[in-house]
């Protein structure tokens, strides 16, 4: 009997505790991240780009405390002089020549949820590489991929305007089918 309760007090126990929050996998690298690989062997998690980043937008990652960017948080706002990875002195972040060879990812589009055909174009004029435009014939959205940066800005400025997220920044790493969710 006394085993009994003992055991009917673990469960009870167990269902009062809340459980941890999933760690999220949506996080891009910062402007100039190398490989996913080839990061993770150089990134000292020194901190050096976070304490760099003007917006703050650079955050540790909760796992491994790698530097992440999260962009329904804090997108990149692609500095000129990108001084994230002018402080990497390990080579985790390479220099680029200029914010339009940047690339975190790649915007991606759910027409079911967008709503530029009902008149919103905020993402569009907040497009600092203009990758976005609306194609005025079919009333919706089109992402130019090979300008597009995956900053996050559009993420973000969907976010505020609309009640459901139409607009998402795919990380490079998940398109290279790198470790993305596995720092």
């Amino acid at each position: 009997m006394a085993k009994a309760a003992l055991e009917f007090s673990k469960e009870a126990d167990a269902v009062r505790s809340p459980a941890p929050p999933p760690v999220r996998v949506d996080w891009l690298r910062p402007p100039g991240a190398v490989a996913e690989s080839v990061f993770l062997e150089r990134c000292t998690i020194c901190g050096d780009c976070i304490k760099a980043c003007p917006p703050g937008a650079i955050r540790l990652h909760e796992q491994d405390g790698t530097p992440v960017i999260f962009a329904d948080r804090s997108p990149c706002l692609l500095c000129e002089d990108l001084p994230c990875i002018a402080s990497c002195a390990t080579g985790a972040l390479e220099p680029v020549g200029g914010v339009t060879d940047v690339r975190m990812g790649t915007a991606v589009i759910s027409h079911r949820l967008c709503t530029a055909g009902q008149g919103c174009h905020a993402c569009v004029s907040k497009c600092p590489t203009h990758a976005l435009a609306m194609d005025f014939e079919l009333m919706q959205l089109t992402i130019v991929a090979e300008t597009c940066v995956g900053c996050g800005i559009c993420e973000m400025v969907c976010k505020t305007v609309n009640d459901h997220v139409a607009i998402r920044v795919q990380p490079r790493g998940l398109l290279e089918g790198g470790l993305v969710g596995q720092p």
